[in-house]
């Protein structure tokens, strides 16, 4: 139990929105309240407790919650916290603990009337406190959801980084093991001494630029693939299955090396071949590591966009499309491994918006996340468009899910609401959803009926759209 302390009106002033408050003021704050002494580890607050009293440290420290996030908070000497006026807090939602021995001033919430009624200073000052404090859970909350988010597309990332990661160490490595080879095949190829003219036909098809690869079925390549082997086995190359594979991935039939063979001695033959499969093979290696690293870059480009790593957090001109298309392209792995059919359609021409990106980005990421938990097991189908109409851009994400209960829909937008099983939704989602398309003087709604489910953001266009 907390020890009761005498307290004088000076005392008071060591908290700092009393320091400067008349001395009736100061009279008034000690004889409503009461100085308390709480031991190391000693409950000042208990959680899901009535929230009926402010609480100002004037000695000491007191931790709400345990640990980072939404809601926890120290107040150190000097500091103010607990219930403050106008709060609609009805219970406290974390324990504060004193963590040391700690002096705090308590005032309960019934003499908050009295208090505006004295000191109107005061209240605006408890109330400005309430609301910077309201703006910092708002915005650990957002940041909160946006690290969920981000880590439950982790895992896709990962593996769409995984594989052109991996392209590259594959194509890396088998390169470095042709670029041994290559040189000996020019040195064995030139001690054939084929003619100038000869040798321009060989070089000139390797010049060639590369096609890309044909998917072909399998059986249409193998039999391409013993087409072009058979053929050069007849050129005297005994080897003519270990280069045929290379000349068909470069687009090569029979009828594009017959003119080369025509014109090199029959003793050059095999090895032009060999050095021609060889460097074609080299060149779609180097082809297939640079095309992996577009990728590469392309998917951090798209993280960098979605999260606005590069940028101040302020508003600015922005086209929606682009932050869309950035977050759409972190559900890749997501929407193939559910198999689902997705389409976009966006207008043209439409008109930028004021605003910021990352923010709207957490919003198509919670929505887009909705949208594919609420998504079949089978031939789901999700369907973006962005349009222009009555000077604001609008946003739509329609899913084929079984829709939203009716009982479900008047609690869609409070925060903390799921119908998700525990563990894998906070409810806090489309709350932040809307509330981000608010500030951005929009609005959020949403339509429904069984199989077809829309959510519309509506956003300020920053020109007049002509009708």
């Amino acid at each position: 139990m907390p020890t009761l302390l005498p307290l004088t009106p000076e005392a008071l002033c060591a908290v700092q929105v009393f320091c400067d408050l008349p001395a009736d003021v100061l009279t008034w704050l000690q004889q409503a309240g009461e100085l308390r002494r709480y031991a190391p580890g000693e409950v000042v607050v208990a959680a899901d407790s009535p929230a009926d009293s402010l609480v100002a440290v004037l000695r000491g420290s007191v931790r709400f919650g345990d640990g980072p996030g939404p809601g926890n908070y120290r107040l150190e000497a000097g500091e103010l916290g607990g219930a403050l006026p106008y709060s609609r807090a009805e219970r406290f939602a974390h324990q504060g603990v004193a963590e040391v021995e700690t002096e705090a001033y308590v005032l309960a919430c019934g003499r908050f009337i009295e208090l505006e009624r004295l000191s109107p200073v005061l209240t605006q000052r408890l109330i400005g406190l309430m609301n910077d404090r309201t703006r910092a859970e708002v915005r650990a909350q957002e940041h909160g959801e946006r690290l969920r988010a981000l880590g439950k597309l982790a895992a896709g990332l990962s593996h769409e980084l995984n594989n052109p990661a991996a392209a590259v160490s594959r194509g890396a490595a088998n390169l470095t093991q042709l670029l041994q080879i290559i040189p000996l095949g020019l040195l064995a190829l030139v001690a054939t001494s084929p003619p100038a003219a000869a040798l321009a036909t060989v070089t000139d098809l390797a010049r060639r630029p590369l096609l890309p690869v044909a998917l072909l079925p399998a059986l249409e390549a193998a039999d391409r693939e013993a087409e072009l082997a058979d053929w050069l086995e007849t050129q005297g190359c005994p080897d003519g299955y270990e280069h045929a594979a290379g000349l068909r991935e470069a687009g090569l039939h029979v009828a594009d090396l017959a003119p080369v063979a025509a014109a090199l001695p029959a003793g050059s033959r095999p090895a032009a071949f060999a050095w021609l499969s060889g460097h074609l093979l080299a060149a779609r290696l180097a082809a297939d590591i640079s095309e992996a690293s577009r990728r590469i870059s392309a998917l951090v480009a798209d993280v960098k966009t979605y999260t606005h790593l590069d940028r101040a957090p302020t508003a600015a001109p922005l086209v929606v499309t682009e932050g869309l298309d950035s977050t759409l392209h972190l559900f890749d792995h997501a929407l193939r491994t559910k198999n689902v059919r997705l389409t976009r359609a966006y207008a043209s021409g439409l008109p930028q918006v004021l605003g910021q990106a990352g923010s709207l980005n957490q919003v198509w990421t919670n929505l887009l996340d909705n949208a594919l938990d609420a998504l079949p097991a089978a031939e789901g189908t999700l369907a973006v468009e962005v349009t222009a109409e009555a000077n604001q851009v609008r946003v739509s994400i329609t899913d084929n899910g079984p829709g939203i209960p009716p009982e479900v829909l008047p609690h869609l937008f409070e925060p903390f609401f799921t119908t998700k099983p525990p563990g894998e939704g906070t409810g806090q989602g489309l709350d932040i959803a809307r509330r981000i398309v608010r500030e951005h003087g929009g609005r959020l709604e949403v339509t429904f009926e069984p199989g077809c489910t829309v959510f519309t953001a509506w956003l300020p266009a920053l020109r007049p759209i002509s009708s």
